[in-house]
């Protein structure tokens, strides 16, 4: 009964949602404030439908940091959910050019000034790097991407694709590593699915890096980035066997 209600609730919200958000997105398409508009939209919503209770811990100053490229742990699709209330003003993710036929999220997701490129044509694929740069530079916007690559599933933390961190070093702007405590225990047939911790960590300058440190950059984010994990997964453990 209670996987039924999510699933119906869940199907009827995104729907509605989605379509007012295309209606207004019509009036101011792909205005990056959107993104962190709809994204807040969702998580308020759907947070209390799963059952979960999030706690979110920003870096203190984020707002006045400016450009950033920010990078977080990519488990399963509730990430969208769990994570959603840390995404800043002027934040656009990257996407696969597909997401855009999945009927009314796709058309929202681009409307909302979202990246998507065609990661199945390898030449296009190597100017990647190239088009997020000019993306920030152009539009003065932030980046959010995942630099596993991928769903991890319940794996752990990925190894790291050297992507991101050779945009932020082009762009000159800072990393901002995301970490989100362990999503994978959410069950749709269980009523409450306890606590959950965001946190974003101090983000790392890269103006005084070249394009060879991008991979000491990306090591050095990688172990923050676990060690953080572990440790918020021990804390949501403590919380929830507190019940």
């Amino acid at each position: 009964m209670i996987f039924l209600f999510r699933l119906i609730s869940v199907v009827f919200l995104g729907v509605i949602i989605c379509i007012l958000g295309i209606l207004f997105c019509l009036f101011n398409p792909r205005n990056p404030k959107n993104v962190a508009r709809f994204a807040h939209l969702f998580s308020f919503f759907f947070k209390p439908i799963f059952g979960v209770k999030v706690t979110t811990r920003k870096f203190a100053n984020i707002e006045t940091m400016g450009n950033c490229v920010y990078i977080a742990n990519h488990q399963n699709n509730f990430d969208m959910i769990v994570a959603a209330d840390i995404v800043q003003a002027k934040t656009v993710t990257v996407g696969k050019k597909s997401l855009a036929w999945i009927p009314f999220f796709g058309q929202l997701y681009y409307l909302t000034g979202n990246i998507l490129l065609d990661r199945n044509n390898k030449s296009k694929a190597h100017n990647t790097i190239n088009q997020v740069v000019d993306e920030i530079k152009k539009h003065n916007i932030s980046i959010w991407m995942f630099p596993e690559g991928t769903r991890s599933h319940g794996r752990g933390l990925l190894p790291f694709k050297t992507g991101a961190f050779k945009a932020a070093i082009a762009a000159g702007v800072p990393i901002v590593p995301i970490c989100v405590s362990d999503t994978n225990n959410i069950k749709l047939n269980r009523l409450n699915n306890g606590h959950m911790i965001v946190e974003m960590l101090e983000p790392i300058d890269t103006k005084s890096l070249r394009k060879e440190d991008a991979r000491t950059l990306m090591e050095q984010c990688y172990q923050r980035m676990k060690n953080k994990i572990d440790q918020i997964n021990d804390e949501v453990n403590k919380l929830n066997n507190q019940k």
